[in-house]
């Protein structure tokens, strides 16, 4: 009983640090193993990215942020990102309606290559794609006809994205689809409702939040892309220059405070684009549940 009074008057005493470790220590092993595995694979690079950028005195670090190159890569970056992260928010939902709903041959082949970018290498990827999009490629053919350029434009770019963040939507959406049950379907249409009324009231609510979970998981993989972008792309400054090339390109030049600069305004604005995101998916989640 005495033993147990005098413990939390010792504790106040001791520093913030040791406070901390004591608790870690009286965690759960599956807790610690957890905490070690996140610092080192995730909170101690972010945090030596931020401790280097903090050596930068404020007024240099605001002039290479907002210098103009660095603005239009995160135009070109983001806006891309975005673009292509609902392109297939809207194409991916369908295809995992399609590969759920329906039976046809080579399903299981089509099903299997929706996963094809988590494995082929981004370079591959860029020439592939560089190749097929190209003014004398099977697709970069029939648009030069228009004056659609795909390959080394912004345009290009885009396809890139959409390309290796589409298994993300798709393969979000797809076990969600899986687990719902079509008697409410035909409940819906037993009382009237057409199959649009049926698709906005009744399938689209339990899907919206995995829709946007597939979203956010695009967005954040086409922000990061580098190696089929840079192929596809001309990397011409304030057209088609990527931020993560940008950097690139710093690095080359022994720039390292600039690129260490560009990389922590990327990842500040992925954190809070995803934070945006997160907020969104709760909301979707709380109209879901009324």
């Amino acid at each position: 009983m005495t033993a147990t009074s005098i413990e939390p008057n010792s504790t106040q005493k001791l520093p913030f640090w040791r406070v901390c470790l004591q608790a870690i220590v009286r965690m759960p092993w599956t807790w610690r193993i957890t905490l070690g595995y996140l610092s080192v694979m995730l909170f101690l690079p972010v945090a030596a990215m931020f401790l280097k950028a903090s050596h930068e005195p404020p007024a240099n670090f605001w002039r290479i942020a907002t210098s103009p190159i660095a603005l239009a890569t995160y135009d070109v970056t983001f806006t891309t990102s975005l673009f292509a992260a609902l392109i297939n928010g809207v194409f991916g939902t369908l295809i995992a309606w399609i590969l759920v709903r329906y039976n046809f041959p080579f399903k299981r082949l089509i099903d299997a290559s929706v996963d094809l970018p988590f494995a082929l290498p981004t370079a591959v990827a860029g020439l592939t794609l560089a190749t097929v999009y190209s003014d004398n490629g099977w697709i970069g053919s029939l648009l030069v006809p228009f004056g659609i350029k795909v390959s080394f434009t912004r345009l290009g770019v885009g396809v890139a994205m959409i390309f290796i963040s589409l298994p993300f939507v798709v393969r979000t959406v797809q076990p969600v689809l899986q687990e719902m049950e079509k008697d409410i379907e035909e409940a819906a249409w037993c009382l009237g409702a057409t199959q649009w009324q049926t698709f906005w009231r009744v399938i689209l609510p339990p899907l919206f939040p995995s829709i946007l979970t597939g979203v956010a998981l695009g967005f954040s993989r086409a922000v990061g892309e580098y190696g089929s972008t840079v192929i596809i792309s001309s990397n011409t400054p304030f057209k088609d220059l990527i931020a993560p090339i940008l950097i690139f390109q710093r690095l080359e030049q022994y720039d390292y405070t600039g690129a260490t600069v560009v990389g922590t305004v990327l990842l500040l604005l992925s954190l809070l684009l995803l934070l945006v995101i997160n907020l969104i998916q709760s909301w979707g989640r709380r109209y879901d549940h009324r």
